[in-house]
Parts: structure tokens; C-alpha cells; sequence
């Protein structure tokens, strides 16, 4: 009989409780709590990359062969002019422009003035009319729009409203001479506007100054 009781009170009495095998739980939540925090920002990263690359993939790749910046030239290797090639610079804008050391000081002195893109933009067109290669002239002829015609470029030169509208019509076939019209409105407009300042400016008449004194002491 006391046995039964015994037993029979084992089984009326409640289980106790597993603490240690609770325990891992508690943490574990918490776990996939900063699992899933973690792992929904994965997520955003992740879409977030693959829609980028998405869109990277989608832009048109351009041939090997396409032209870089780079490529383009933006300073003419020159001697130093003498002095009376520096004279004759007085004489007309023509004779500044006629010579890579004229071109290069006039140059400067419109970097002073912050319009150095006119004298980028007039030599890239003269080496564009020098292609003959259909490819290369048409990536240059893109590189040139995008630098220099471009509303959207910070280097975009003063043309008016119907020069560049030949240009955009141009632009879907352009040839060597598709800046021509434009080319010659920023020659125009260097010769009338900078030129003068140039002639007075403190970097031509120090230069002149310079080759003066050397050639008195030779």
C-alpha cells in the first residue's frame, strides 16, 4: 500500500521544468530577431547592387576601339617663340594662331580668364578635319559634342541657337567638318574678345619683355 501512495504521488506531482533546455531558446529568439534584421538588409543590399548592375549591363557597350579622352590632344608640344615670332603676334590674331607657340601662349592666358575651352574646342576640330577613318571620326566627333556642344558639359562653348541645330541634325551621321560652322564663330569670337585683352595683358608684354632683354645680351 505504501508503495502505491508512493507512486501515486509521484505521478499527481507536476514535472519540473527543463531550465537548461529553455535556456538556448531565449537567446535563439533573439537570434533570429538580429537574423532577420540582418538579413532583410542583405536583401535591400543585394537588390539594391543587382538593380545597379542591372542597369550597367543595360547601357550600350562601346567597341574596343573607342576613342578616350585621353586620346585627344590638349597641348602642343612647341620651341620657345623668338622674338620676333612674339612682334609679329601683334600684328593680327591669324599670326597667333598660325604657330603651336602662339597657340599655346594665348592659350594660357585664356585659362586666366577661364575660357580656355574655346582654344580646346577650336584644336580638337582641327584635328578632326585631318581623320579619314569613319569610326574615328564619328567617336571624336561624339567626344567633341559631349566636352564642348553639350548644354550639359561645364566646358560648353558660346554658340548660337542655329549652329546647334545643324550640329544636333549632323550628329546622326557627322563628318570631319560637322564643327566647321562652329569652329569658326569661337575663332570669331576669340579674335574680337580675348585677342585684344591678350595683347595688353602682363603675360604677353612680360614674355616680350623677357626675349627683348636676351637678345640684348647675345
Amino acid at each position: 500500500m505504501r508503495s502505491e501512495r508512493t507512486e501515486m504521488r509521484k505521478r499527481q506531482m507536476p514535472a519540473p521544468q527543463e531550465t537548461t533546455g529553455s535556456m538556448p531558446d531565449q537567446p535563439g529568439a533573439g537570434d533570429r530577431g538580429s537574423n532577420a534584421c540582418c538579413f532583410c538588409w542583405c536583401c535591400c543590399c543585394s537588390c539594391s547592387c543587382l538593380t545597379v548592375r542591372n542597369q550597367e549591363e543595360q547601357r550600350p557597350r562601346r567597341p574596343s576601339h573607342e576613342l578616350r579622352r585621353e586620346d585627344l590632344p590638349t597641348c602642343e608640344e612647341s620651341p620657345s617663340p623668338t622674338l620676333e615670332e612674339v612682334n609679329a603676334w601683334a600684328q593680327s590674331f591669324d599670326k597667333v594662331m598660325l604657330t603651336p607657340a602662339g597657340r599655346n601662349a594665348f592659350r594660357e592666358f585664356l585659362r586666366t580668364e577661364f575660357s580656355e575651352e574655346n582654344m580646346l574646342f577650336w584644336m580638337a576640330c582641327e584635328e578632326l578635319k585631318k581623320e579619314a577613318n569613319k569610326t574615328i571620326i564619328e567617336e571624336k566627333a561624339r567626344i567633341i559634342y559631349e566636352d564642348y556642344i553639350s548644354i550639359l558639359s561645364p566646358k560648353e562653348v558660346s554658340l548660337d541657337s542655329r549652329v546647334r541645330e545643324v550640329i544636333n541634325r549632323n550628329m546622326v551621321e557627322p563628318s570631319q567638318h560637322i564643327f566647321d560652322d562652329a569652329q569658326l564663330q569661337i575663332y570669331t569670337l576669340m579674335h574680337r574678345d580675348s585677342y585684344p585683352r591678350f595683347m595688353n595683358s602682363a603675360l604677353y608684354k612680360d614674355l616680350l619683355q623677357s626675349l627683348a632683354e636676351k637678345s640684348v645680351e647675345a
